[in-house]
C-alpha cells in the first residue's frame, strides 16, 4: 500500500469516526479546538501538496476527466451547503460573513473549518457569558 492509499483510508476512517461522533453528540455546542485543529492540519497537508506538486495540480486534478470534475462540483456544493447553514449563526454572533465566505471560497475546507472554529468559539463564549449569574 502506498502513501496516497494510506491517506485515503485514513480519511475514510476519520470520516466514519466524525460521522458517528456527530450522530451520538447530544449537546448543541461545537468544539472550537477540534475545528481549528482540523483546519490547521489540513492547511499543513495542503501546503505539503502544493510544495510537492504545485498549485497547478489542483487545476489538473479537477479538469482532466469527469471524475475530477465531479469531485470539484462536490467540493463546491458541500462548501456552499455548509456555508448556507453556518452563515445565519455567524451573523448572529457578529462575524463578518462576506469576508469569511470569501475565505471559504478561496480555500474550501480549510477556510470553512477555520470559520466554524471561530463560530463555535464565539457561541461558546456567548453561552458562558449568558450563564453567569448577575451580581448586585
Amino acid at each position: 500500500m502506498n502513501a496516497t492509499e494510506i491517506f485515503f483510508f485514513a480519511g475514510l476512517i476519520a470520516g466514519v469516526i466524525a460521522l458517528v461522533s456527530i450522530l451520538v453528540n447530544k449537546s448543541g455546542a461545537g468544539n472550537a479546538l477540534i475545528a481549528a485543529s482540523l483546519s490547521a492540519g489540513f492547511a499543513a497537508f495542503t501546503a505539503v501538496q502544493i510544495w510537492q506538486d504545485g498549485v497547478m495540480m489542483f487545476w489538473t486534478n479537477h479538469s482532466q476527466n469527469l471524475t475530477g470534475t465531479q469531485v470539484w462540483w462536490d467540493l463546491i456544493i458541500c462548501a456552499m451547503v455548509a456555508l448556507f447553514f453556518a452563515a445565519p449563526r455567524a451573523r448572529k454572533v457578529g462575524m463578518n460573513v462576506p469576508l469569511w465566505a470569501l475565505f471559504v471560497g478561496c480555500t474550501a475546507s480549510i477556510g470553512l473549518l477555520a470559520m466554524i472554529a471561530r463560530l463555535f468559539w464565539l457561541e461558546n463564549a456567548q453561552d458562558a457569558t449568558a450563564a453567569k449569574p448577575a451580581t448586585a
